[in-house]
């Protein structure tokens, strides 16, 4: 009798499993995919780098003489023209050894014109005129020397800038060296960024010789800066140790925007010529390899590896795929490998226009 019993238990089993399994298999067949294909175009994409800008010229302004700062005639964050006046040492010292050099050069002059008239006249020997020569030509130099030291306590723009803030105060007594302000010429800034190795092949294997590669910047609060800027120079060598070389790009700026320190992103735009694109979504990874759901004619499933060439906004550029082979785009994980299914084919210019609304 258990016996029996066990017969119609295990029956019943397997005609639930049975039923069970055909209710899956009905649904299986109830499901439509959606599959596109990949599309051919030329395109862009914007790489983006992280940069830092400076002024063209920014520079550590410094005494050069020791002594009492008597005046500071510009302020902090200003406009200095080249030229102006910006500091005076106070210069008693510098005018009185200045003022002795003078008497000694004027001296020096006219013994030398008595000692070269006699010598027009053969009293003296022209050893003698030479010698007289050469102290006065050393009392010029002293003099020479001593006005300079003079001319070093009034401190000037060595051209038109934004002045920084001042490190010292009228009355400090100053040595030489000593830092009183920094001067930066922002009409042009020098913005730098690191480009890695492979990019920096493509760049160079891609570009022609001596042409004008524009570039955008991005700044701090998002926007991008009006003006663009011209990629004009390279490093010589790449960092060992991130793998990077850096680049110079110049802005012009015009209106004063941009400061000597600020950061932001350039964004080099570099062309894709007959590229083949398919949605980011029709990708899954595995062990960090890309691959691909692609349907073929009898309508069976088959995964393939693909390769990334560039990323852009929802869409892989990639390799691996042909221009008419049907790709799955919806339901990847719900399929398996050499799985028969039906699908809804969409073209790729009307799926690629929906990625970013979908995304949103």
């Amino acid at each position: 009798m258990k016996h029996i019993r066990s017969i119609i238990f295990f029956s019943i089993c397997l005609i639930g499993l049975s039923a069970c399994q055909k209710d899956e298999q009905d649904h299986e067949e109830a499901v439509k995919y959606v599959v596109t294909s990949p599309l051919r175009l030329d395109t862009t994409i914007v790489h983006d780098y992280v940069c830092q800008i400076h002024a063209i010229q920014h520079i550590e302004l410094r005494a050069m003489e020791r002594g009492y700062l008597e005046k500071i005639l510009v302020d902090e964050g200003k406009v200095v023209k080249k030229g102006q006046l910006m500091f005076q040492i106070m210069p008693t010292i510098y005018e009185a050894d200045f003022r002795k050099a003078e008497a000694e050069a004027k001296a020096a002059e006219i013994e030398y014109l008595n000692t070269k008239s006699l010598a027009d006249k053969n009293v003296v020997s022209k050893n003698e005129l030479a010698i007289v020569k050469a102290k006065y030509d050393r009392a010029k130099a002293e003099m020479g020397l001593a006005e300079a030291h003079l001319n070093f306590t009034k401190i000037k723009a060595p051209f038109t800038g934004i002045m920084d803030r001042l490190h010292v105060r009228v009355g400090s007594l100053l040595e030489e060296g000593e830092m009183l302000t920094s001067l930066s010429d922002n009409s042009q800034m020098w913005v730098y960024f690191n480009v890695p190795e492979a990019q920096y092949l493509t760049y160079k294997q891609h570009t022609p010789q001596d042409s004008t590669i524009t570039v955008q910047l991005r700044m701090a609060n998002n926007q991008i800066f009006p003006q663009k800027g011209i990629m004009n120079t390279i490093e010589g060598d790449f960092n060992n140790e991130t793998g990077n070389i850096a680049f110079r790009a110049t802005f012009p700026n015009p209106s004063g925007l941009l400061r000597h320190g600020e950061t932001g992103n350039i964004l080099m735009t570099e062309p894709l010529k007959n590229v083949l694109l398919i949605p980011q979504k029709a990708t899954y990874e595995v062990l960090e390899k890309i691959f691909v759901y692609v349907v073929d004619a009898k309508n069976v499933v088959r995964s393939r590896e693909v390769k990334i060439k560039a990323e852009l906004p929802h869409v892989y550029a990639v390799e691996g795929v042909a221009e008419g082979e049907r790709v799955l785009i919806e339901g990847l994980r719900k399929v398996r490998e050499n799985q028969i299914i039906e699908y809804t084919f969409i073209p790729p210019t009307k799926v690629l226009p929906t990625l970013e609304l979908e995304a949103e």
